[in-house]
């Protein structure tokens, strides 16, 4: 069986430190949401802004009015998130990537240059290369 450090490639993603540590993916799931946390903290002010309380979003990502983006989240630089997303928390989206119109995220990992189209669900998952 494929093992987490056989699927992806961790230079594109900060989730590096904590899929490192895991023999198989899903093992991960459970502490995306401590790790967006911890994570978060140490992000430099000059490159992301701290919009709430676990919530921080690059200052050059593109965000739309419409909609919601919920704690713990960390939105990556030149991340585009579009009209009517929903983003539940726990969500760790890379740099470079799309989230795109009524598109909703609940605990995942995005890694860089990830596109989630308009009209998607996309939980308990890590999407990567």
């Amino acid at each position: 069986m494929l093992k987490t450090k056989d699927l992806y490639d961790f230079t594109h993603t900060k989730a590096a430190p904590l899929l490192e540590k895991t023999e198989y993916p899903w093992e991960a799931l459970s502490g995306i949401k401590d790790f967006i946390i911890e994570l978060g903290e140490t992000l430099p002010a000059d490159e992301y802004e701290q919009v709430s309380e676990h919530v921080w979003i690059a200052r050059d990502a593109k965000i739309y009015l419409n909609n919601y983006i919920g704690a713990p989240a960390i939105i990556g630089h030149e991340t585009e998130v579009r009209p009517g997303a929903f983003i539940r928390g726990s969500a760790l989206v890379g740099d470079h990537c799309v989230v795109g119109n009524s598109t909703a995220l609940k605990n995942v990992i995005l890694f860089d240059h990830v596109q989630t189209p308009h009209y998607n669900y996309v939980g308990d998952s890590i999407l990567g290369y």
